[in-house]
Parts: structure tokens; C-alpha cells; sequence
């Protein structure tokens, strides 16, 4: 449950940093919710980082990162519950810069888009990913980048240290290449498909897993084929 000064604070650091690339100065954050000090907006930073929003990272000046938003079911809100916490059980979306690049709502309502949902994919040892004909998964429009995108389901962990679990559903940006260090959809001998972290040196291509309990598996460049490049990670809670 966020409180209205709470979210403010929230989607303007957001904004602050998708314009300029480095977080708001304690002054800006004041003035842009009229606040009277800056210790009110040590008290909100300091919320906002409890509940898993926001983290500080007190080793660099002026750091701070999103890591999730919000997103509200209902379509109005009234304006009693402008004025008051924000609340609702509302799936989340989870966005941590440090570990895979995603977007991240930029609005409370933005439209949807249906995106479709190809199916299940490994993130353990790799599976035959299969085509669910029709179904899909809608997703606010904000979250998604240029190009066509599809969903997958996860199963297995070996992806857990860069934030993706068992059952989590992936947004993928169909692509057919990638930079080294990116989370792709990798499809191996035209048979078996996987996620993994891409790295590829020379003829070779090293399909690596963010889990130390499974091995990296290396391949020669013709044997692999990338599918797409992760943009984000949509998480159903209870």
C-alpha cells in the first residue's frame, strides 16, 4: 500500500530518470511535491525502499533505482482514493536495471495491448517450446518497446539470480540478434529452445545461466539462433 505522496515521489523519480539518466536531487524531489524539507523525503525514500519499490545505492551520490511500479486494476479511481493510499491487489511488474533491461509503466492507465503467448520455455535445461494457438497475455503499451513481442512461460531456476523464477512469465522483443551480456531466447538445432544470458566470442556462443548449480553451455555460432531479446518480466501475485 502506497500513500499518495508515496506514488508522486515514485513515478517522479521514475520520469527523472528514463529523461536524464541519473537520479533527482533532493531539492528537485522537494519542489516537485511541495514539500517543506528534504526529511520528508528521507521518510518517503525510506518507505518506498521497505516495501521493494526503490533502492538507494549509498555508495554513489544520487543513486537511486526503480524497481517496480504499480498498476492499478480499476479503470477510475475516485477521488477520495486520489487523496488517499493507493491500494488493490494488482499484479506487479518486476524491473531491476542491474540484472536485465526492461521497460517499466510510465503511467497509471495506459492502454493495453494483447501480446501472444508462445507457450512454455526452460530455464533450466532446454525444452521444445510450443505455440498456444490464440491465447494471449494483455500488457499496458508502455511496457513494450519498438518491434513485435510475444510471452513465455518459465519453468526451472536457473535463471533465479537475474530475478526470474519458476512460473514467471517473460516479455521477449523478437529479434534475431543480440548484444553480448543480454537474457535471449535461444534456439538450439532448430529443436530446443531456452533462456539464457548470451555470450559470444569469436565462431562460439556461450548460452550462460544465472544460477551456479547449472553449467554454461557453449556451442558453436551455427548451431544457435536467437529468437528474441528479453524486455521485461510479468509477475502474477496472489
Amino acid at each position: 500500500m502506497l500513500t499518495r505522496k508515496q506514488h508522486q515521489l515514485l513515478l517522479f523519480i521514475d520520469s527523472y530518470l528514463k529523461r536524464t539518466g541519473f537520479s533527482p536531487s533532493f531539492d528537485e524531489m522537494k519542489e516537485a511535491l511541495d514539500l517543506r524539507s528534504k526529511s520528508g523525503i528521507h521518510r518517503l525514500i525510506s518507505a518506498l525502499e521497505e516495501r521493494g519499490f526503490l533502492r538507494r545505492h549509498h555508495h554513489r551520490a544520487r543513486a537511486l533505482e526503480i524497481i517496480r511500479l504499480p498498476i492499478i486494476e480499476n479503470s477510475k479511481i475516485s477521488a477520495s482514493q486520489a487523496e488517499g493510499p493507493v491500494t488493490g491487489n494488482f499484479p506487479q511488474l518486476v524491473h531491476n536495471q542491474d540484472r536485465f533491461p526492461a521497460t517499466v509503466l510510465e503511467t497509471i492507465h495506459p492502454a493495453v495491448v494483447g501480446v501472444p503467448l508462445y507457450g512454455r520455455i526452460a530455464a533450466g535445461l532446454p525444452i521444445e517450446a510450443f505455440r498456444d494457438s490464440g491465447e494471449q497475455i494483455d500488457l499496458p503499451a508502455g511496457q513494450l518497446t519498438k518491434g513485435q513481442h510475444y510471452a513465455l512461460h518459465v519453468s526451472g531456476d536457473s535463471m533465479i539470480d537475474a530475478g526470474i523464477l519458476d512460473g514467471d512469465t517473460v516479455i521477449i522483443r523478437q529479434s534475431e540478434t543480440a548484444e553480448n551480456g543480454q537474457i535471449v531466447v535461444a534456439l538450439v538445432d532448430d529443436q530446443e529452445v531456452t533462456l539464457k544470458r548470451l555470450r559470444q566470442k569469436g565462431n562460439s556462443i556461450a548460452l550462460e545461466p544465472a544460477n551456479a548449480l547449472y553449467e554454461t553451455q557453449i556451442f558453436p555460432q551455427s548451431r544457435v539462433r536467437i529468437q528474441g531479446v528479453l524486455i521485461g518480466l510479468y509477475r502474477q501475485y496472489a
